[in-house]
């Protein structure tokens, strides 16, 4: 049976309108996704770059994310045909990792904890495809990188581009 590993954070989990909310109430700004179109948070507000890391480091941040549109029931059926894995790099912010684990549990239950991973390089995941929002994920992976698109990632052309779950299902279901 061949394995997907899939990335949690803006593939599964989206994080970004959490991240806006908490920021645009703390620094009384108005940023919207649009204002993230190929770059990030982060990098449009450089001045803030500690205090804008430093949501993502709260132990509960990971928590209570939305589910991105399609991604449970596109896995479940996905599981049924191939291993499914969920590569997360927790350890970007180690406080995730119980926030983390039991969104997971809670939106993915299908899945077997033992297939969740929490690492930093992901070029250490054995599998046939790893689906990312990062392109530099890829490197060193020996599967076939597939890009999930993202603000941050849009100008990227060098792999192969998802732009939801419903092109997800096409791809390796149909």
């Amino acid at each position: 049976m061949k394995r997907i590993a899939i990335d949690m954070d803006e593939v599964v989990a989206d994080l970004i309108p959490k991240h806006l909310t908490l920021f645009n109430r703390d620094y009384e700004e108005t940023l919207t996704i649009e204002d993230l179109k190929n770059t990030k948070l982060k990098f449009l507000r450089p001045h803030l770059h500690d205090e804008i890391c430093g949501y993502l480091e709260d132990p509960t941040f990971f928590r209570d994310l939305e589910v991105i549109e399609g991604s449970q029931e596109v896995i479940q059926e996905l599981h049924e045909h191939y291993e499914i894995f969920i590569a997360t790099a927790a350890m970007d912010y180690p406080t995730s990792f119980t926030a983390k684990y039991e969104w997971l549990k809670e939106h993915f239950p299908f899945l077997n904890d033992q297939n969740f991973v929490f690492c930093g390089n992901k070029s250490i995941i054995h599998a046939d495809y790893l689906i990312d929002d990062h392109p530099n994920k890829f490197e060193g992976f020996v599967g076939q990188g597939i890009l999930f698109t993202a603000a941050h990632n849009l100008q990227e052309t060098n792999y192969v581009r998802v732009n939801n779950w419903q092109e997800i299902r096409a791809f390796f279901l149909e």
